[in-house]
Order: C-alpha cells, then sequence, then structure tokens
C-alpha cells in the first residue's frame, strides 16, 4: 500500500514477517467513551489495512521531513551516527517516537524495550541508543578508572555535541484528525464488510453478530493482530475466503477485577495485559500476585513491543502452538476460558485444551473464546514461568515451561502439582503423570530426582529430521524443573527460615535471569591537530552525508523509485531439489492466473545463461538439471507482486533425482567433489619440527555459514530506454561493472547500451556481487522480452534461500609445542564448502591461507585449503573474506596448547605474536610494532588482570552461573592480491555557481565512503562540505570501477577523488595566484571566462600487489591493521543462556578519516562476529532446503546481545603511508574480534568443567550457541538425560576410534 499508491516509500519492507521492525509505524485510536487517543508501535507488514478503520497511521513522513520540519528523534539518530545503511533507520524512528508520545521522558529501560523488535544489521546498536540516551531521565556515562589516564589534551571521546540538538516539544506533535475523532463520536458502530480480489474480511460489533457468522462460516479464522494468520498466508500459503475481526467487540475486551483474579478479554492486546498485570502486581499483597508475576515474565520477552501491540490473548491460547510463551504458565495456573457458541456460554480449563496433544477437538469451530480468567494466587502457592530461546528478547522459545505447586497448609508436602511444558512437541504438553505421583511428596532433593526421572519418562520428544534439539530440549525439561524446585525452596525459607534450609549461597545466582540493560560506552580516538584549518573536515567525526535522509524516510532505494508505466513485476520459481534433471515445466496454470503476463526460461535469454568465470559456470535459468535447492529454473512477470508470486507457485515442474546428494563437508570429501585448484603454503621444516617438540595436539573445530542478512534484500528495476537495445539498470549492487557486464552477455548488447546506476546499497557484507549480476540479468532478461519495465525486489525468504552466505569451515589442526608455551609446527587443513557453483570459493580459500597466522609467528608451518563442490546454494564474498574462520581454527588451537601446558591463553598468545620486524609465512615483511602496542593497550584499557582475579572469584562463590574473560589480538593484512583489483577512478565537475559535482566507482552500502570522498574533496578544493553534492554511483560516469569490496573502498577510490581536485586545482592556480583575496566563486568565474576546463577524471592505478602460489610467496597484501579485544562473558549452566557484559577493543587504523564513521565500522563489524561465532545458525534439511529462510528461525544479534559495557580506541599515532591520508581501510577487520567472546564463552565453560572434575579435552564449534553451552557444562542432568559422557570430548592423540 505505503509505496505505490500514495507515494510513501519511507517505511521499508524487510521481512514481511514482524521480525525485523524496518516497517514500523505508528497506530493511533480514539476512544469516544473515555475520549482517550491510544498511540502504539506495529509493524504494517503484519497489518491489514482493514483492520484500520477509524484509525490514524502515521509513518516516517508525517514525524518530520527535509522539506518541512526535521523531528528531533530524526535528527539526534543522525547526528549521533545512528544510521549507517540506512534502511532499518525509519523503523527505529518510528518505534522511538512512538514511544515519545505516550512518555515524553521515558527511562532508559523503557527505551531498550521499545527497540527489542528493531534488527540493525550494520551499527552494532551503540550508536541509535546514544541518540536514544539523549530522550532518557537519567544515564550514567561509562568511564572506569582504567580510561580516566587516557584522556589527554589530544584525545576526544565525543562523537557529536548535544548542544546542536533541538529540544523535543511535545506539544508540536501532529494531532489526531478530527475527522477520524468526529467519526468515532457520531457514527453509530456498524459491521464492516471490505471484498478484496480473492477473500472477504467482516468486522462484526457484537458478540451475537460474532456468533451468527461463526456459526454460519465454521472454518473462518478470527483475526486481531493477525501475528498469526498473517504469516500463515503469507508464508505457508494458507487461503482463507473470509476472514473475521472481532477486535470491535465490547464483550472481547473485558477488563474486570474479580474477588479471586482476573478476567481479561480475549481480543485484549499482549501489551494491554501487561500494563494491567503490572498495576495489578503494585496493587495487591505478593501472597495473590504471583500466577500475575509468572505471566508477566514470559511477556516481557514474548516478540518485540510492535507484536505485542497488536497480538491478542485470545489469538495466542487459541493457536495452540507449541511457541507459545503463555499457554504453559496460564494452563499451569488453572486459568478458565470463558466459550460462547450461539445459544451456549461454559466454561473450562485452559489446560483441557492441551489434554491429549494436538488433535484436541476440546474447543469446537462455532466457539469463540470471548475471555480469560487468571486467578489470584493462594497461600502456600508457588508459580512460576521460564523459556530458553535463540535469542533472549524478540524470540521464539526452543523450550519454555509453567509450574504451579501448592503445599499442604504450613509444610512441604505438595497438595497439588502442575508442569507444562512448550516448544518440546507441536503443542503445550502436559506433565499429567508426574504430577499425580509427586502429590503428597515433601519439597526435597529425593522429590527432585524423582520428579526428573518421571519428567523424562512421560514427556517423549519425537526425533527429528530437521536436526531439532532433542537432547537440549530435555536437558531444559529437568533444568527448569529444578530451576523451579530451587525458587520455591527459597520462598519456603522466606516464609519459615527455622524449617526450612532454603537455597545455598553459591546457587542463589541462577534464580536471577539476565536482563537487557542500556548499554553504557567509550569511544576514544585522536583529536586533530589545533593547527589544522577549521574549513578542513579530514580527521572530524562527520555525520553521514544521508543521515538525516535515512532518518526521515526521504532517502531512497531500489523498491523506492517510482514505478515506471506498464512496469511488471517478477517473481522467481526456484528448484525444490538439490540435484536432479527437470523433466517438464508445466506453466499453463500459471500462465492463466490474474495479471499474469509472461513466463521467462533459459530460452528467453538472447545470449549468455552460463558465465565462465572459471571451470564450472554461474548460471541465470536452469537448463536441463538443477543443483541445488533454490536454483532459479524461471520466473512469472506479473502486473503486481502479488499476481506474480501467486502464479510462480502454480509453475509445475517434474524432476528426476540425481546422485550423489552432496550436502556436506564431509560427504564432499567422501565423494572426492573439490573446485580447483587447491591450495597450499609451506614454510621450514614442518615433519622435522614435530619430531623435536615435547607435545602434540591434534584437533578439528566446525565453523557454521552466516547468512548476509542485510536489510534491504536483492532489488533490480530494469527499465528498456525502447532504442538502440539500451537498458537503464537500477540495482542494488558493489560491483556496477559485473553488473553492466554480466546483463550486457546475456542480452547479447555492447556493455556501452546497458547503463547501471547505484544510489545507495541498504547493506550488502559482500552478498551483492555475482548473485546480484545473475539476478539482474534474470530482470533484463525479462524486460528484453517483454519490452516493459520489470522490477524485481526478492523477498527475505527468497532472498537467503536463493543467494548463499559465509562459507562453513571444517579446519582440522595438528600442533607442535615445547612445555613452555612455543609453538614450533602447525599443520593445517581447511575445507569450505563452496556450494554449487565457484563464486568467490577459491578467492576465500587463498585468503583463509594468508590469513591464517593471525598474529602469531610459527617457524614451520603447512596449510592446505579445498573449496567442496556440494549441491547448496553457492556460497559467496562476506566481511573478512575466509579470515574469520580460519583465524578461529588458530585461536582454537592456541586455546587448546595454553590447556595442554597449563598455561593461561594470553600468556601462550605473547609467547607466540610476532615481535619485531619479521616475515608472514608468505614471505611478506611485517612490522609489529602497532600490534604489540594494540595488545598492551587493550591489556591495560580492560584491566584484564585484576578483572581475571575477580572473574576466578565470581566463579568459586557461584556454581550455576559462570564468568569468562578472554583477550584476542589480530592482524588484519589490506589487499586485494593483484594490482588490477584495486585501480579506482573519479570524475569531478565544478558548476559556474562554484558548486561541485562528485563522482567516484565506490558504492555506498552503509560505511559513509561518500562522506569519506566529499572530506577529501572539500580538503583537496579548500571549500566547505556543504558545496559538493555526490549524487550517484553510475556506469555512465565511472566506466569498470572496481567492486567495493575488501575495505579497500575509501583507499582506493579517495586516492582518484584527490588525483581529480589536484588536477582542477593546478588549472585554477595561475587564477589564484593572479587573485589571491578572490573568492571560490571569483575564481571559478574566471576560469570559465578563460576557457579552462572545469572538469577533470581522477584515477589511481592500483596497489602493486602479487600473489605466486607455486612458489607459495608474495607480496598480496600492501599494509597491516592491528587490533585487540577483551570481552567477559556470564553464562547459565543450567540453560546454557549467556550474556556479554564487556567489551574493551584497541584498533589501529591509522590516521581516521571520520572516527565517527570508522568506530561505526568497527562496533558493526564486531557484533557481526557475535552474531557468527554465538548464535547466527543456519539449519538445512537432509533434502538441502533452507529453513532458517527469515527472522524467526534465524537470529542475528539485536539490542539484547551487545555488551553492557562497550569501549573502542582507535590507536593514536598511528602512521600508514600506503593509504589517502595515512588512513587505513576499516570496513572488514573488526569482525573477527567477536571471537573474543567466543573465548569468553569457552573459559567460563573451562571454570565450570574443571569444578565438576571434567579435566579431558573439549571441543567448541562455531556458532557457540546456548545448546552447546549447555551441553558442554556436563552435569547430572545432562547426564540423566542423554547418556552423556561428557558428549564433546576429543579423542586423546594416539589413542585408537
Amino acid at each position: 500500500m505505503t509505496a505505490f499508491s500514495v507515494r510513501l516509500t519511507g517505511t521499508k519492507y524487510g521481512c514481511g514477517g514482524g521480525g525485523c521492525g524496518a516497517c514500523t509505524v505508528m497506530i493511533s485510536t480514539y476512544e469516544p467513551t473515555s475520549k482517550k487517543i491510544r498511540h502504539y508501535s506495529a509493524n504494517a507488514c503484519l497489518l491489514p489495512i482493514c483492520s484500520l478503520y477509524g484509525a490514524a497511521v502515521t509513518t516516517v513522513e508525517g514525524v518530520g521531513s527535509t522539506k518541512t520540519r526535521i523531528h528531533p528523534v530524526q535528527e539526534r539518530l543522525a547526528k549521533c551516527h545512528g544510521s549507517q545503511c540506512g534502511f532499518c533507520s525509519p523503523g527505529m524512528v518510528m518505534s522511538i517516537y512512538t514511544l515519545l508520545r505516550n512518555n515524553p521522558e521515558p527511562t532508559s529501560e523503557q527505551m531498550i524495550a521499545a527497540l527489542a523488535g528493531n534488527l540493525c544489521r550494520c551499527t552494532g546498536y551503540r550508536p541509535i541508543l546514544d541518540a536514544c540516551k539523549t530522550f532518557c531521565k537519567y544515564t550514567l556515562p561509562f568511564l572506569p578508572p582504567p580510561y580516566s589516564p587516557y584522556i589527554t589534551l589530544f584525545i576526544s571521546t565525543r562523537l557529536f555535541s548535544t548542544d546542536e540538538f533541538q529540544p523535543l516539544d511535545p506539544t508540536q506533535e501532529l494531532i489526531f484528525p478530527p475527522e477520524l475523532m468526529r467519526m468515532a463520536e457520531n457514527q453509530p458502530k456498524r459491521t464492516l464488510v471490505f471484498c478484496g480480489e480473492r477473500m472477504t474480511w467482516i468486522s462484526p460489533v457484537s458478540l451475537d453478530e460474532l456468533l451468527d457468522l461463526k456459526a454460519a462460516h465454521p472454518k473462518a479464522p478470527l483475526v486481531v493482530g493477525n501475528t498469526s494468520v498473517g504469516p500463515e498466508m503469507k508464508f505457508r500459503g494458507v487461503f482463507h475466503p473470509i476472514v473475521i475481526a472481532p477486535a470491535r467487540i465490547l464483550d472481547l475486551n473485558v477488563v474486570t477485577h474479580m474477588d479471586d483474579g482476573l478476567t481479561l478479554g480475549a481480543a485484549c492486546s499482549l501489551s494491554l495485559v501487561k500494563d494491567i498485570l503490572t498495576n495489578a502486581i503494585s496493587e495487591f499483597p505478593e501472597e495473590k500476585t504471583k500466577v500475575f508475576c509468572a505471566v508477566l515474565q514470559q511477556l516481557r520477552t514474548l516478540g518485540g513491543e510492535q507484536i505485542r501491540n497488536v497480538a491478542s490473548l485470545g489469538g495466542n491460547i487459541i493457536s495452540r502452538k507449541s511457541t507459545s510463551d503463555l499457554n504453559p504458565v496460564l494452563a499451569a495456573s488453572n486459568c478458565v476460558l470463558n466459550l460462547a457458541s450461539k445459544g451456549r456460554k461454559r466454561q473450562i480449563p485452559l489446560s483441557d485444551i492441551f489434554a491429549d496433544g494436538v488433535g484436541n477437538n476440546t474447543i469446537t469451530s462455532e466457539e469463540i473464546l470471548v475471555s480469560v480468567h487468571i486467578p489470584h494466587s493462594r497461600k502456600g502457592e508457588y508459580v512460576s514461568a521460564f523459556r530458553q530461546a535463540p535469542r533472549r528478547e524478540n524470540a521464539l522459545p526452543i523450550t519454555n515451561a509453567g509450574m504451579r505447586v501448592l503445599f499442604e497448609d504450613g509444610t512441604d508436602i505438595i497438595k497439588d502439582l502442575s508442569i507444562f511444558y512448550g516448544g518440546a512437541i507441536s503443542t503445550t504438553i502436559c506433565a499429567k503423570q508426574t504430577c499425580w505421583t509427586l502429590i503428597g511428596r515433601h519439597w526435597n532433593e529425593q522429590m527432585l530426582d524423582e520428579a526428573c526421572r518421571l519428567l523424562l519418562q512421560e514427556i517423549a520428544l519425537p526425533g527429528s529430521a530437521s536436526g531439532e534439539k532433542v537432547d537440549y530440549k530435555k536437558t531444559l525439561i529437568v533444568s527448569f524443573f529444578y530451576r523451579f524446585f530451587l525458587e520455591v525452596l527459597q520462598s519456603l525459607k522466606k516464609m519459615d527460615p527455622c524449617h526450612y534450609p532454603g537455597v545455598p549461597m553459591e546457587y542463589r545466582s541462577v534464580l536471577q535471569d539476565f536482563q537487557t540493560k542500556m548499554p553504557q560506552s567509550i569511544q576514544i580516538y585522536q583529536d586533530i591537530d589545533p593547527s589544522q584549518s577549521p574549513q578542513d573536515p579530514v580527521g572530524r567525526p562527520i555525520m553521514h552525508q544521508s543521515g538525516i535522509m535515512h532518518a526521515t524516510g526521504e532517502a531512497v532505494y531500489v523498491d523506492d523509485l517510482p514505478s515506471v508505466d506498464g512496469e511488471l513485476f517478477l517473481a522467481v520459481v526456484t528448484s525444490s531439489r538439490a540435484h536432479a534433471k527437470i523433466v517438464s515445466i508445466d506453466t499453463s496454470e500459471a500462465l492463466q492466473g490474474p495479471g499474469v503476463f509472461d513466463i521467462i526460461t533459459a530460452h528467453d535469454v538472447p545470449a549468455t545463461n552460463e558465465f565462465y568465470y572459471s571451470d564450472d559456470p554461474e548460471i541465470i535459468f536452469a537448463r536441463n538439471k538443477v543443483i541445488c535447492v533454490g536454483q532459479i529454473v524461471c520466473a512469472v512477470v506479473a502486473d503486481s507482486d502479488v499476481h506474480a508470486k501467486q502464479a510462480a507457485a502454480k509453475v509445475k515442474i517434474e524432476y528426476e533425482v540425481l546422485e550423489p546428494v552432496i550436502l556436506t563437508i564431509e560427504e564432499a570429501i567422501k565423494h572426492n567433489s573439490f573446485f580447483e585448484p587447491k591450495r597450499k603454503l609451506e614454510q621450514g621444516n614442518v615433519d622435522q619440527a614435530f619430531e623435536t617438540v615435547d607435545n602434540i595436539i591434534e584437533g578439528e573445530i566446525h565453523i557454521g555459514g552466516q547468512e548476509h542478512f542485510y536489510m534491504e534484500t536483492q532489488s533490480v528495476l530494469a527499465v528498456p530506454k525502447g532504442e538502440d537495445k539500451e537498458m537503464d539498470v537500477y540495482v542494488s549492487t558493489q560491483h556496477p561493472a559485473i553488473i553492466q557486464e554480466m546483463v550486457a552477455a546475456s542480452l547479447g548488447v555492447p556493455a556501452n547500451r546497458i547503463m547501471c546506476h547505484v544510489k545507495r546499497v541498504g547493506g550488502a557484507f559482500g552478498g551483492k556481487l555475482l548473485k546480484t549480476g545473475l539476478l539482474a540479468s534474470v530482470a533484463a532478461v525479462a524486460a528484453n522480452k517483454t519490452s516493459r519495465a520489470v522490477r524485481l525486489i526478492l523477498s527475505r525468504g527468497d532472498d537467503m534461500l536463493i543467494t548463499g552466505g559465509r562459507h562453513p569451515f571444517i579446519g582440522k589442526y595438528k600442533v607442535g609445542f615445547m612445555n613452555d608455551g612455543r609453538i614450533r609446527a602447525v599443520d593445517t587443513k581447511y575445507y569450505i564448502n563452496a556450494g554449487c557453483t565457484p563464486d568467490e570459493s577459491i578467492l576465500v580459500a587463498e585468503v583463509s591461507l594468508l590469513k591464517m597466522d593471525n598474529a602469531y609467528k610459527i617457524p614451520n608451518l603447512r596449510c592446505w585449503a579445498c573449496a567442496c563442490k556440494t549441491n547448496l546454494p553457492s556460497n559467496a564474498a562476506f566481511r573478512g573474506f575466509g579470515f574469520p574462520q580460519s583465524a578461529l581454527v588458530t585461536e582454537t588451537w592456541i586455546t587448546g596448547v595454553a590447556d595442554k601446558t597449563g598455561l593461561s591463553p594470553e600468556k601462550i598468545r605473547e609467547i607466540n605474536m610476532y615481535k619485531e620486524n619479521a616475515q608472514t609465512h608468505f614471505k611478506q615483511k611485517l612490522d609489529p610494532q602497532n600490534l604489540i602496542r594494540c595488545w598492551n593497550e587493550c591489556m591495560e584499557k580492560s584491566a584484564y588482570y585484576s578483572r581475571k582475579t575477580a572473574v576466578i572469584e565470581f566463579n568459586k562463590q557461584n556454581y550455576w552461573k559462570k564468568k569468562g574473560i578472554a583477550i584476542v589480538p589480530m592482524k588484519f593484512p589490506f589487499g586485494l592480491g593483484t594490482r588490477y583489483l584495486s585501480q579506482a577512478a573519479a570524475l569531478v565537475h565544478i558548476y559556474t555557481d562554484g558548486s561541485v559535482l562528485l563522482t567516484h566507482g565506490g558504492i555506498e552500502m552503509g560505511q559513509g565512503i561518500h562522506t569519506k570522498m566529499i572530506q577529501v574533496a572539500s580538503r583537496e578544493l579548500n571549500i566547505p562540505m556543504s558545496r559538493i553534492h555526490f549524487c550517484e554511483t553510475s556506469t555512465r560516469t565511472v566506466p569498470n570501477a572496481c567492486a567495493s569490496v575488501g575495505s579497500a573502498g575509501t583507499d582506493v577510490n579517495g586516492m582518484a577523488v584527490k588525483d581529480a581536485c589536484q588536477t582542477l586545482l593546478k588549472r585554477l592556480q595561475p587564477i589564484i595566484n593572479k587573485n589571491p583575496k578572490g573568492t571560490w566563486n571569483d575564481w571559478i568565474k574566471e576560469a570559465f571566462e578563460q576557457s579552462v576546463s572545469l572538469s577533470a577524471t581522477g584515477y589511481f592505478r592500483g596497489y602493486d600487489e602479487n600473489m605466486d602460489w607455486e612458489k607459495g610467496e608474495g607480496q598480496p597484501f600492501t599494509y597491516f591493521l592491528y587490533g585487540a579485544a577483551c570481552s567477559e562473558v556470564e553464562i547459565n549452566c543450567l540453560t546454557g543462556d549467556h550474556k556479554n557484559l564487556r567489551t574493551d577493543i584497541v584498533m589501529d587504523i591509522g590516521c581516521s578519516i571520520n572516527p565517527a564513521v570508522d568506530i561505526g565500522q568497527i562496533e558493526g563489524a564486531f557484533v557481526q562476529g557475535i552474531g557468527l561465532y554465538t548464535m547466527e545458525e543456519l539449519k538445512y534439511s537432509p533434502e538441502g532446503v533452507l529453513c532458517t529462510r527469515g527472522p524467526d528461525q534465524y537470529k542475528i544479534p539485536a539490542v539484547c546481545d551487545i555488551p553492557e559495557q562497550f569501549s573502542v580506541s582507535l590507536l593514536s599515532s598511528s602512521q600508514n603511508p600506503y593509504a589517502i591520508y595515512a588512513s587505513k581501510g576499516i570496513g572488514e577487520a573488526g569482525l573477527f574480534l567477536g571471537c573474543s567472546v567466543f573465548f569468553a564463552l569457552r573459559d567460563a565453560v573451562t571454570s565450570v568443567r574443571n569444578e565438576r572434575g571434567l579435566k579431558n579435552t573439549f571441543s567448541l564449534n562455531s556458532p557457540l550457541t546456548a545448546e552447546q553451552i549447555r551441553a558442554s557444562c556436563a552435569d547430572d542432568f545432562t547426564e540423566m538425560c542423554c547418556g552423556w559422557q561428557d558428549p564433546l570430548a576429543l579423542l586423546p592423540v594416539g589413542s585408537s576410534d
């Protein structure tokens, strides 16, 4: 609706399922009886337009714009540098704005809660939260003592100035539309009926009418918030011809306080329920509110604010989903459902609807849930609720539970017990037998032991093909009960300290869940030289050039471009088989669909369908066979996105399965399925060194892949020009030249007919290169065939299915070392899962070898890398490009050596670190002075040793919670391996009014490249930034530009811009010399009158880099970045959950051109690294189908995942003679430092295992999820569930299998 009919494109479509918050809007409703206006945030992607009758919708455009007035929220988000690619910014603005409309001075807790439903992939959230803090009542700066001495004259900690901000004035906000107010007051409520192309929406106003409707249409779903029915219709193809919307019926919105509890209408939103329970808890005595507290506990983390604002209590119950966090606790608490059908009302206990599993028909199809009665708790009754999810907030649970016990008066004898679990099977499940058996038992350890065994017997979890976490769920089932046992024990002690022992001190910390607090942060950088001209912007924290427009929603992305006359929408049809022959494609039914224009297949490609960049091709349309699930077979073009998708679903493809189907690295090794060449590097005499060492360890680590999850999905608009076979291609890509090349080749026209335009990209991270070329070719072929403009915007699910991501890795290593910790020999082999085509995989394998040493000098080293050819979508470039994987393998064997020698990991790191001028294993010289400086400064600033002592002390005093701390160094080589890949060009025009138009070949995807280029031009031309404009990157202005990859954008384009500006200045110099006191405008006017050219190109040849793989030596890199990160975490040993407590990063990035942008890049990359190493898990079915296809199943870090204390310091007095203004390319390096969290978690797990006497070596894989942490913290519960005898133990060297 928003984009095309009313031309409001600020609201972004990110995932379509309410999981990312990019489409957040504010809904305002007026209640005539109370005369109150209610404002709430909601996800536009789930809101049926029919449900908004009488409501006002405020989008980001309504908040403020550059044409009218910028709102303080928009201004502060931009000026605090809270926007990088900008795609999530409108949603962030709306979440904050809605909170401020309801509460102009929120607490930091309210602010953090308001952002729980919004994802950002670029910033790492810190700068967004900085903007939020400026609105909060009270916030603390983070300045621990070790920092104070560093804040000296030339060191700055301010990236923005609050003095510039306009104040928030609540009286200036938009009023509720008076016509809607009048309508609400004067119009009698009437039934609303809206008819669409395929379905009818009916919204009745009375309960009787609703019951009549339900009797007439028993299969029609009731929709209030559309958070359950909506995703089912959208993603699972469920179709409902009639939908009934009962939200306006008063009986379904009742809130009644009764003597024995609360009765809440089934249509009450979860936010309303949360507020009602919060008030009730403050009003009633504690004894009566235990059920309320337990329900509230679950509501705090259920969905984001946007979901809770619309999702209804009744919908949550009736859907009976196993993922409901409320049903187990409501069922355990004896809540009662008030049901009605035509001519009949009745009450049933909520627990009845789960009595016999899924097929339960306790509620008939004609019955309506009117309200829910939540009882007061009684004396001697205790109620608790628990959940464990892949992410603490806004994530569906893996397992949850509700438990209640009632004791005989004044005793600890169980009178009544109720235990319900969710997430275990397909609906909520009751442990009836266990509860009956335990009645009459005392609440003691004997009962606990019996209960755990009974629970495991009663709740049989089905083994699951899609790798469901069966063992983990079993462990959670008993761990939750144990936690309940402890909570009740502690409550009994409070009630009668003499009779009940309570919980031992060291067990008590586990009774507190991890909370999300507003993080405190500090950023430290070297200030500019006081003698620098005030007009020279280089080295200053300048706001992103598009920051304000990101925040107002005026920044245009591909899908925001106005529709072209006659434009068609394209939907792709993808393979459902991993390896199969295409027998037939039946498009007959699809072609008959409404609005369908044509179907495009490989036969419609005029020229190139297969691109041979190596021996194996990259393919536009599959022709005779498919080689992965998600490969594009054909495409449908239709008059709307909806019609195209509906028709695509009707295309029938018949397959004949081919063997083998290879999905994993292990299967590829077994079938000898590799892309050539395999690569190897060697130095020293490895075999001989192994003979002389004191100790040898061997092991392997598995590292999972990672989805790019750029907020803007792959997007293309191809517009044929109608003459000379010209075509404009507007595309979200990092590499316009390759798009131009591929589109031209596929259409069989010269490249000069294809103009590729990129204004900005909503995040890319390496994922918008070759794949985007193939997708652009799909759209271009369709546009060519139909002679119409064609728009292709992938849905989040299709994007994740089709495009691949970071390469999964298996690293196998053998390491020889002396007893004093010196590593003498390493033999390591990397297998990477390349997917079905080569893409950049050989290059990734090469880089993983070249960078595998990280910060360590290994005298004898042999390393191999093989790219495995499998039947998964082809994996691609991703920020860090092989280094985050190979360096994790390295750090893993470093910690293995530490374990074996008994020395600390940081000691092993220090002993083996590069210390003086040295050569890498491929014979390139390096000076590690700044590596040592970063390490020492990080040690000092993080107060590592004193905190390590505190961690050890904490761990002695706490059994079920443990802390861990780790510090990791980094050497990140910069370079692209060959000169031609780093060439760059720029074009600078000066117009006669003195304004400057700047163009270069770099792509803006959040890293602030255009801002930095304008800073460069401003310095070189000595004019203010305000006089310089950047329009777009286009193959029309800068031909043959290299991709914006490998952190090199600013380095190479900066040189080209500088070159162009210097050429112009040279031409102007004689005029300036003649009139030195003249103004810029005088000089330009004079130059024009003297016929001096005011346009110049600039060029940079690229860095002189080379690598000879035959000899295993070369200079593939130009310089090195260095850094170090120290992270501290706390884990919950019962659930595997963890909290990131603090991170300190020190980074050497030379002289920063823009500290705000550079620190933002470091933090954003670091948080993406936390995702890679601890959270983000891709899951495939045995048939090769990706199961994690959206934010519901795939969890990237959210606000709750960033460290509570977060500091980033840029190393001062660092120079880099090779790059523009002595800076360094910073985009990728910070990602690897996220592994400091991985090793801090490992440290915490090691502490658990040592305490429990588990001395044998153990291995942890990445991502180190809660499941793995829980399994590694082996105890009675894990053994009880799985018979695990320490499941992750490695075989000792020399033993046989």
